[in-house]
């Protein structure tokens, strides 16, 4: 030993070709018993019968600390023939030199071929301290192993030793994001330990605070990319290091992670591969099945690489071709297995590599470009901390109007010890960028923290937040949008799964809509108690709600799917409803029901152009059954279907579920159910022109198909006049809408921005379109269509209307559509007048899909199209040229 030189220098006894071979023998001695210890837990022995390799961890640190011993001899050696051999009176007393390991010497995860990459710190650094290490070099890569210099400061080009102050000024001033994550493995290895954790001290802050750096993950996802592009594509698929689905895969996504995360969290200070995975996985920023995942593939691909390496004690981590059945044969024996059924070892090894290989290719996906690494490493570690002052400042940046409330809720949310709160802590940064970028990010993080807590028993909830990529954006832009939809979600938790991505796209997009509508029923109809039944058919409706919704502000429906999806749920609604109050009264009276039921869906419901706000209008139908009095199945029926209205009616957490029956006969007045025949006499002798109307957009709903399809060939040659309406009829019809449009608009309305009864909006185009119907429906069956835009569409074909003019009320009725939806998802509850100015506006228009700095071109798009629409609501509808005497 060497005194003043460090607890590692060494000077030799000996040097020259006889150390050469001292040093080679020795080491080879080491490895060759480190190998059969590995090897005979591959293979069945009469002691053990189920054989398992030596555990990877284990066998990967002493393969380092062999190295390290081997390396601590060279060093020895180079020692002595630099400044002399022990016992030599003129030696000289070395420099410090420490030699960092780098790599996977460094991490102590050493193969049992591999370069082993070092790094020198010396004082005084000068020209014997570099033929020291020089020296070192040659001997090392002579007798044991390629021993590599090039992670030095300038690679290659540089000093090869350098003073630990040179080496801080380069870190400091010049060192590229690569460079600082290969130091994650840095370690002192051998020579002058106290000078090389000295080297550690003064370099690892800026190891943990490199992520700060502008880009930086991206620079480590595009080093990622650029490996896999250097890849030869003939040998890409059998590259077990530098391929897709190999060990880089998993080291970079561990390490990005690390970096990351580290400059916060030091448990992740951790320098082997799998340590660094299991206290990520400790943490929380990895789940504990991927983490599991991971280890154990990482660990399989590293034994192949083993396996392959002391077949010629080659450095290699390339499987042997598809063709070479004999080579692979080899391998899957060396790797243990076995014939198994029908598969040959050398099938099953190709089937467990292509296995793990995918799976690491989809779990590195999933962690390596994670939208929330970018969120954190943008932030200062003040802020991640959640020190408070830096916390409402980036709060205040990123949007937030009131950061102190924020800091509340955040404070709330991530600040503790336990599991939750820690995932709470990872994936706080993105969910509030996130919530930056919607229309109100206060209200939003509101929502977050209160779904957040109702979840509190849901493990799942947090996990895909971190995991599902896509979830937690979409998530917030939910939140800081729309509070309906936030209610939702407090009361059906399980329907945030669905804004993950499936196989085909977006979950929300999966569900048929008549799957839907079954399962909602069939789930009802297992209750014979009617308030479980109903209760069921809420519970799902509200699922189904939030996934219609979630959908609408996300972009994945247009306007005609939520309107029709709104409509299928009240039809399975009112299904589920009659026919549990059927069972319930059948049960308790033990008879059959004295009559059939049918519900007839009206206006919105019947066109299927249902919004979020809009109540059901409906007809009840009855008809006898044999050897029943109408008078008795008529009373039996209205008990029935008053009973439905009744219990949906009731008040909920849930929105509404209004049924209105003011379109029957007589109004409010009438009866609540009608025979087939009462409807008939009475439509003959005493409906009215708006009855006739209204009967435009009658179709069957729910309760006995045969009866409501019997309504609607009745009510055909009403609706449908052989020959069309009369003049008398026509100008009956523009009186009509005359008084509506005087009478009904709400005191202090404006009538340009009011979606339902304003100028161009929804009623203006919906009259315009059923005159028509009712002028031409009984020349053609096509114009027989409950839909406004179908309708359109099959007047243009008709050539009754232009394609101009058609296209026109179109895009007039979908505009005010939107927005009337638009406010129900932003005010919770149905408005029909549209804001025009502040937050309220931006708030629409942000539900509406606008940008949040459009809001305005949002209102003049509105005014634009219902003024266009106006116009040729006039020229149809009024018969004039000009504006109907609203001086536009």
């Amino acid at each position: 030993h060497v005194e003043g030189a460090g607890e590692r220098t060494y000077r030799a006894a000996i040097t020259g070709p006889e150390a050469d071979d001292a040093m080679r023998v020795a080491y080879r001695t080491i490895l060759a018993r480190i190998a059969a210890i590995d090897l005979a837990g591959t293979f069945v022995q009469r002691d053990q019968p189920d054989p398992e390799p030596l555990d990877f961890e284990v066998l990967s640190k002493a393969l380092a600390d062999a190295a390290d011993a081997a390396l601590t001899a060279a060093l020895a050696v180079a020692c002595s023939q630099v400044y002399g051999a022990a016992g030599e009176e003129d030696a000289k007393t070395p420099a410090r030199l420490a030699v960092m390991a780098m790599g996977k010497c460094g991490a102590q995860e050493l193969n049992y071929i591999s370069d082993v990459d070092v790094i020198f710190v010396a004082d005084p650094a000068d020209t014997k301290a570099t033929r020291w290490a020089g020296e070192f070099i040659n001997i090392g890569s002579r007798v044991f192993f390629e021993v590599d210099a090039a992670l030095r400061p300038e690679g290659k080009n540089g000093a090869l030793v350098r003073t630990l102050e040179s080496h801080v000024a380069y870190y400091e001033r010049w060192a590229s994001t690569w460079e600082f994550q290969a130091l994650l493995k840095a370690r002192p290895m051998s020579g002058d330990l106290s000078l090389g954790e000295e080297y550690m001290e003064a370099i690892s802050p800026k190891v943990w605070s490199a992520s700060e750096r502008e880009d930086f993950v991206e620079d480590v996802q595009a080093m990622r990319r650029r490996v896999i592009d250097n890849v030869p594509s003939d040998i890409r698929d059998r590259e077990l290091k530098l391929g897709p689905g190999g060990l880089r895969d998993v080291e970079f996504a561990v390490q990005l992670l690390q970096m990351v995360h580290g400059r916060t969290d030091e448990s992740l200070r951790t320098r082997s591969t799998v340590s660094a995975l299991r206290a990520l996985v400790a943490g929380g920023y990895v789940g504990r099945d991927d983490g599991q995942s991971l280890i154990e593939h990482y660990s399989f691909i590293r034994m192949l690489e083993h396996r392959l390496q002391l077949q010629r004690l080659k450095r290699t981590h390339t499987l042997p071709a598809k063709e070479d059945e004999g080579a692979l044969t080899w391998l899957a024996r060396a790797a243990g297995r076995k014939p198994e059924g029908n598969l040959s070892s050398r099938e099953q090894l190709l089937r467990d590599v292509r296995r793990v290989g995918v799976q690491i290719s989809q779990l590195h996906t999933k962690l390596f470009y994670r939208p929330l690494l970018s969120s954190v490493a943008a932030m200062n570690a003040d802020t991640v901390r959640l020190s408070p002052e830096a916390a409402k400042r980036q709060l205040a940046a990123l949007g937030y109007q009131y950061p102190d409330r924020a800091y509340e809720h955040l404070s709330a949310l991530a600040s503790g010890s336990s599991r939750k709160h820690k995932l709470q802590a990872i994936i706080m940064p993105s969910l509030l960028e996130w919530l930056g970028s919607t229309v109100d990010p206060d209200a939003g993080l509101l929502n977050y923290r209160k779904v957040s807590e109702a979840a509190e028993d849901r493990s799942w909830f947090l996990r895909l937040l971190r995991d599902e990529n896509v979830v937690g954006q979409r998530l917030m832009t939910i939140l800081g949008t729309s509070p309906y939809v936030a209610d939702l979600f407090l009361n059906s938790l399980d329907s945030i799964k669905l804004l993950s991505d499936g196989a085909t796209g977006p979950k929300l997009l999966e569900k048929d809509p008549a799957v839907v509508t079954h399962s909602l029923v069939a789930a009802a109809s297992r209750h014979r108690d009617p308030d479980k039944a109903i209760s069921v058919a809420r519970s799902l409706r509200r699922a189904e709600l939030a996934r219609i919704a979630a959908a609408d502000l996300l972009g994945f429906m247009d306007v005609e799917q939520v309107c029709h999806s709104l409509s299928w749920v009240w039809d399975a609604v009112l299904e589920a409803a009659l026919q549990a109050e059927v069972r319930h009264w059948e049960d308790e009276n033990a008879q059959n029901a004295p009559a059939a039921i049918t519900v007839i869906g009206m206006g919105r419901l019947g066109g299927a152009e249902l919004g979020y706000g809009s109540d059901a209008d409906v007809l009840f139908v009855a008809q006898p059954a044999e050897g029943v009095e109408d008078a008795e199945a008529v009373k039996w029926a209205t008990t029935i279907c008053d009973s439905v209205r009744t219990r949906l009616g009731r008040p909920s957490q849930d929105p509404p579920l209004e049924v209105d029956m003011d379109l029957r006969p007589e109004g409010r007045a009438g009866a609540i159910v009608r025979t087939l025949d009462s409807y008939e006499r009475y439509y003959r002798h005493w409906g009215e022109t708006w009855e006739m109307q209204a009967l435009l957009r009658a179709t069957w709903i729910a309760g006995d198909k045969d009866l409501g399809i019997a309504f609607l060939h009745m009510i055909d040659q009403f609706r449908y006049p052989a020959g069309g309406v009369d003049d008398k009829t026509v100008q009956e019809v523009r009186r009509m809408k005359a008084r509506v449009d005087s009478e009904r608009l709400p005191r202090g309305a404006d009538r340009k921005t009011h979606t339902k009864l304003g100028r161009g909006a929804l009623t203006d185009v919906e009259w315009t379109v059923q005159l028509l119907a009712m002028q031409y429906g009984d020349g053609a069956q096509r114009l027989r269509n409950t839909s406004t835009l179908e309708l359109l569409r099959e007047l243009a074909g008709a050539e009754l209307i232009s394609e101009a003019d058609a296209e026109i009320l179109r895009e007039a009725w979908i505009t005010a559509t939107v927005a009337r939806n638009a406010i129900v998802l932003v005010k919770g509850k149905r408005k029909d007048q549209l804001p025009t100015h502040g937050g309220p506006l931006r708030q629409v228009a942000a539900a509406a899909h606008w940008p949040l700095e459009d809001a305005q071109g949002f209102l003049d798009d509105y005014l634009k199209k219902t003024r266009k629409a106006r116009r040729v609501v006039d020229k149809i509808f009024w018969g004039e040229d000009i504006g109907f005497g609203d001086g536009m």
